[in-house]
Formats: C-alpha cells, sequence, structure tokens
C-alpha cells in the first residue's frame, strides 16, 4: 500500500473501488478527441480503457495520521444505499471497512471525517445500515461538512436529481447522533490541517490542506476529475453545478500547487491518485508520485 509523507503527516489512499466509468463525451462538454491521444502514455493504461473507450475512475478515502489522529477524508459511496440515478453506486456491498482495516485502521479509532462535499461518492460510509436504521459508521469521529454544502441539501435538492437521498441517509443521522461539527469559508480542524472554500463543483465545495516541515498536500476533492483537466483547466465536468467558480478554483488550484511544489490528492484520478503540478509554458504538467 502507498504511503505518502508530508513531513510528519503520512497518508495512505483506501480504495473502495475503481474501474471503466464515463465516456469522455459525457463526462466533459468540450471534449477533445485529440488531447487523449497527446497524453496517451500518461492515461493509458492506468487512466484510460482503450477497449471500452471509458476513463477509469478510482472511488477511495485519504486516511491522514496528523498529530496522533486520523483523519478520513471523504468516505466513498457506502453500501446499501438506494442510489437508482446513480447505478455504479446502487445497492453496494463492496469490502470497505476490510480494506481499512488492512491499513490498520478500526471504525473506532477515527478521529474525523471531512467531507470535500456532500455528493454520493464523497460521503457514503459516513453512515452503515444497523437493524433497518442508518447509524454512524465511525462511533468516536467528529464528522466536518461545510455549512453552505449542509444547507444546500437539507432543501428540495437533496430529494431530487443524481444525489437523491444522500442527505437523509448519509449526513442527517450523524446530525442526529450530534457527531457533526458545521464549518464556514476556512477552518482549522487541527495543527496543521484546514479546510479551504472551493465552490463551484457544488456549492460548499472544500479543499482540505496538511501542512508540515515546509511541505503542503492538497487534498482536491472534484475540482478535477481526471488527468486531462490539468491541460485544459477550463473544463467542467457536466457535474460542475457553478461553471465559472469551478474554472476559476481549479485554476487556483494548479497555480497554488505548482509554485508550493504541493503534492495534490485527488479524489478520482487512478494510479497513485497524487501527483505534483509543474509548470510547462503557459499551462502546466502533471507527474504521479
Amino acid at each position: 500500500m502507498c504511503i505518502h509523507c508530508i513531513g510528519d503527516i503520512t497518508v495512505r489512499k483506501v480504495v473502495e473501488q475503481k474501474g471503466a466509468g464515463f465516456t469522455p463525451e459525457a463526462l466533459f462538454p468540450e471534449w477533445e478527441p485529440s488531447l487523449l491521444e497527446t497524453y496517451r502514455d500518461l492515461m493509458i493504461p492506468d487512466c484510460f480503457d482503450p477497449a471500452q473507450g471509458r476513463f477509469i475512475a478510482s472511488i477511495h478515502t485519504w486516511v491522514v495520521h496528523i498529530d496522533n489522529k486520523i483523519v478520513l477524508i471523504d468516505s466513498c459511496g457506502g453500501n446499501h444505499k438506494e442510489r437508482p440515478s446513480a447505478p455504479r453506486f446502487h445497492r453496494q456491498n463492496l469490502p470497505f471497512l476490510q480494506r481499512l482495516a488492512e491499513a490498520g485502521v478500526q471504525p473506532e479509532d477515527v478521529d474525523y471525517v471531512i467531507c470535500t462535499h456532500l455528493h454520493a461518492d464523497h460521503c457514503g460510509w459516513n453512515t452503515k445500515l444497523v437493524d433497518g436504521r442508518w447509524v454512524p459508521t465511525f462511533p468516536n469521529a467528529v464528522y466536518v461538512f461545510s455549512k453552505k454544502e449542509y444547507d444546500h441539501w437539507a432543501g428540495p435538492a437533496g430529494n431530487t436529481g443524481f444525489n437523491a437521498g444522500v442527505f437523509a441517509d448519509s449526513v442527517l443521522p450523524v446530525v442526529e447522533s450530534g457527531q457533526a461539527l458545521m464549518v464556514g469559508d476556512d477552518a482549522e480542524i487541527l495543527p496543521g490541517l484546514s479546510l479551504h472554500s472551493t465552490p463551484g463543483h457544488s456549492v460548499g465545495h472544500m479543499a482540505v490542506h496538511i501542512s508540515s516541515k515546509g511541505e503542503l498536500g492538497i487534498f482536491s476533492g472534484d475540482i478535477m476529475h481526471q488527468p486531462l483537466q490539468i491541460f485544459r483547466p477550463a473544463w467542467n465536468t457536466v457535474f460542475c453545478e457553478h461553471p465559472e467558480d469551478a474554472r476559476a478554483v481549479r485554476q487556483r488550484l494548479l497555480e497554488e500547487a505548482a509554485d508550493r511544489a504541493a503534492v495534490i490528492f485527488t479524489a478520482h484520478f487512478a494510479n497513485t491518485s497524487a501527483g505534483r503540478v509543474v509548470r510547462h509554458g503557459d499551462g502546466f504538467d502533471w507527474f504521479f508520485v
């Protein structure tokens, strides 16, 4: 299992699922087929399946060991959830908790669960089904949510569309258990771990920064979905709810990561899912680490 170090902080990825997902045309409204050929060595075979003509997406959590605390960043799709509008996550039965245990983490060990946003594939393991009820999977954890994101999905948006039901089964039970912490635009959760408002993909999307001994790591959530966005920062996916904000946030992320030599820990890139950005002419380049 790959372990990354940001100073004294360790980070490892625990995968819920990985496989072929969207076709390029379905994911990117501005798709240019020639770009895939240009970056063929980067994308194939790890990030694009040419036989199926689909991007490969990883759904994973990042386990962060910091200041004697265990922090999970995003909690994947979850088991037994009703997601008819998102078939990949519908009524799953995956051994995610077993994989977490193999990484040395039991549910009761987790101190914080941070959701970059509240889409189905980022907060599903917040809860598990016990005797017909949704209860927090991590009984001793503080769950950190953006207040803007929470308020949005607590309204009518939480009952319709691809994210229908997520608030009711994966967010509200945590609030009712008294384990939720709502934060504003920016917040420090622990020394060396802070949250930063990055709206665009969703109204309350947050990036997570970790810093130690002069090194920086950025958990980007869904600011980017595939490596080709490094070379086309203006490309949004069909899931970016606020397009202009999403483009501006993505550009700022790439500039900051390049200028500060940060490691970006992505939410859906395959391969190692982590990498560095460097400036290349007027744009950027990407290297998996």
